[in-house]
């Protein structure tokens, strides 16, 4: 179960985007949901079990329908959020960024506390004979999705080590 102070300053700052909404709703009987998604950075079973949770929370909080849909990849969150089918998107730093350059207005609500402790790493079969960043060229690598914050971290790190990225596979 996800602990409800980890939710209450969210809470607060989706209250007044809840009444904003609510001033533009049409009659009870024909209230939207407020429709919330996230970027696609996990097992789609886990987003699913934990949004839907967020979801139960923020409707039973604030009195209103709450509804969790899941993207397909990060542009499709920036682009649903764009076109006006996510009301609330739960992004990383880079499409964050891009949904509020692409919509008037939309501003960023709250942060996770692990996120300012974020990291990423360099990862290897340990059937591969990879134990350090010299042993990778040659070797096949994959960075991550384009629009994930950290994907141009793995290639800036590789060539201040002094790796070519065309020695690399993959």
């Amino acid at each position: 179960m996800i602990a409800a102070r980890t939710f209450r300053p969210l809470v607060a700052l989706f209250a007044a985007l809840v009444l904003a909404l609510a001033a533009c709703a049409q009659p009870a009987a024909e209230v939207k949901p407020l429709v919330v998604s996230a970027i696609p950075d996990q097992d789609p079973e886990k987003l699913q079990r934990l949004y839907g949770q967020v979801s139960a929370y923020l409707s039973a909080e604030l009195g209103v329908p709450v509804e969790y849909r899941p993207v397909t990849d990060y542009a499709a969150s920036v682009t649903g959020f764009r076109v006006g089918d996510l009301d609330l998107v739960w992004y990383g730093g880079l499409t964050g960024v891009q949904a509020r350059l692409q919509v008037e207005g939309a501003q960023a609500l709250a942060q996770r506390d692990i996120d300012e402790r974020f990291t990423s790493v360099f990862i290897a079969n340990t059937a591969s004979g990879v134990a350090s960043l010299n042993d990778i060229p040659g070797h096949t690598f994959t960075f991550g999705s384009e629009s994930s914050t950290s994907a141009p971290d793995a290639a800036v790190f590789l060539q201040l080590a002094g790796i070519a990225l065309d020695a690399l596979k993959g």
